[in-house]
C-alpha cells in the first residue's frame, strides 16, 4: 500500500476507539515513519493514553506504558542485572522500555536522573544495563505526555531532552460536535477493538520508502532559512538547533509520503513546522510578559520566509 492509503486505513481503524483527533493520529504517524519521538501536552481526560494505545494496536506493534512518578528509578525503565538464586547465574531483566511504542505518562513527574534514562534510548535506539548494551526493537517510538496545568511535584524537562522529541502535540478540549459524538457513542457502547492494519514487515517497508522521498536543493534552502530565522529573531532567547532542521526535513518527508508524493513541497514543511519547532524555542522574558507566544514567532517566520517556486 502507498502512504495515502496507509493513512486513510489507519485513521479509520483508530476511529473505532477514538472520536476525532485525526490531526493527532497523522502527526503520530509522521513521527513513527520518521523514526522520531513525540511529546503530547494536554490536561487529564483528553484521551492521550487512549490515542497512544489505539495507535500502537492499529500498527500491530508491542506497547508498554510507564507511569512516571518522583520515586521511579532509571532501572525501573531500562531494566536490571541481577543474580538468580534458582539458576545460580546473573540474569538481565529487561524493563518496559523494550517495546515498539512506549508511553511515558506524565514524564515531568520523574526526577531528572530518571528522565535522562530515556535519552540514550531515544537517541541511540539502545540502552545500557551494567555495561552491556542492548538494542531496542525497531521501529521504536516514545510518546511522552505532560500536564501543563500542574507545577507542584513536577520537574522541568531540560532543553537537551526537549530537543530529542521530533514533535510536540498539544491536545485541547474537543469541539462540541466531537464531544457530542463521544457522549452518544459512550451511551450506546459504540466502541470496538482496534485491529492491526499492517504487518511489521510492511511497516518497516513504509519507513524505508519515506527515506527515498526527494528533497530538492530549493527545499533544503527553505528549511535552512526557517531554522536560521529563529536564531536571529530578537524575541527568542536562542534559536533552533541543527537537529531541529533534520527533524523538520524528516517530518516533511513523511508528510509528503502520506500525501502520496515522492518529493517534498513547501506545504509539507509548513505543515510540520509548528509541532517541530515550538517546544525547542524559548522566548525572552520581556516578550513573554507582553503575551507573545512561541507559536506567534514561528508563524511570523513562516510568513516572512521566501517560499521556493
Amino acid at each position: 500500500m502507498d502512504g495515502k492509503e496507509f493513512m486513510e486505513r489507519l485513521k479509520k481503524e483508530v476511529s473505532k476507539a477514538v472520536v476525532g483527533k485525526e490531526d493527532v493520529i497523522e502527526l503520530l504517524t509522521i513521527a513513527l515513519l520518521s523514526e522520531g519521538h513525540v511529546l503530547i501536552e494536554g490536561i487529564p481526560g483528553v484521551a492521550k493514553t487512549t490515542i497512544a494505545k489505539a495507535f500502537s494496536r492499529a500498527i500491530g506493534l508491542s506497547f508498554s506504558r510507564i507511569q512516571l512518578t518522583p520515586d521511579l528509578l532509571p532501572a525501573d525503565i531500562i531494566g536490571v542485572f541481577y543474580y538468580d538464586q534458582k539458576t545460580g547465574e546473573w540474569t538481565t531483566k529487561k524493563g518496559p522500555i523494550f517495546a515498539n511504542v512506549v508511553l511515558a505518562d506524565e514524564i515531568n513527574r520523574a526526577q531528572p536522573k530518571t528522565q535522562s534514562a530515556l535519552l540514550e534510548a531515544m537517541q541511540e535506539m539502545q540502552v545500557t544495563i551494567e555495561g552491556t548494551t542492548f538494542p531496542l526493537p525497531r521501529p521504536f517510538l516514545v510518546i511522552a505526555t505532560m500536564n501543563p496545568l500542574e507545577h507542584e511535584g513536577v520537574y522541568i524537562l531540560p532543553e537537551a531532552q526537549l530537543d530529542r522529541f521530533m514533535l510536540k502535540i498539544e491536545i485541547g478540549f474537543p469541539s462540541k460536535d466531537e464531544e457530542m459524538a463521544l457522549l452518544r457513542r459512550k451511551s450506546l457502547g459504540d466502541f470496538s477493538d482496534v485491529e492491526p492494519i499492517v504487518t511489521h514487515e510492511e511497516l518497516v517497508g513504509l519507513i524505508s520508502e519515506v527515506k527515498k522521498v526527494e528533497a530538492s536543493d530549493e527545499i533544503l534552502e527553505y528549511i535552512y532559512s526557517i531554522i536560521s530565522a529563529t536564531r536571529s529573531d530578537e524575541r527568542l532567547l536562542f534559536g533552533a538547533s541543527p537537529r531541529a532542521g533534520e527533524h523538520l526535513l524528516y517530518a516533511a518527508k513523511s508528510s509528503a509520503f502520506l500525501d502520496g508524493r515522492g518529493y517534498i513541497i513547501p506545504d509539507d514543511v509548513k505543515k510540520v513546522a509548528l509541532p517541530v519547532l515550538t517546544h525547542r524555542l524559548v522566548l525572552k522574558v520581556e516578550y513573554e510578559l507582553e503575551g507573545v507566544k512561541v507559536r506567534d514567532v514561528v508563524e511570523d517566520i513562516l510568513r516572512e520566509t521566501e517560499v521556493p517556486v
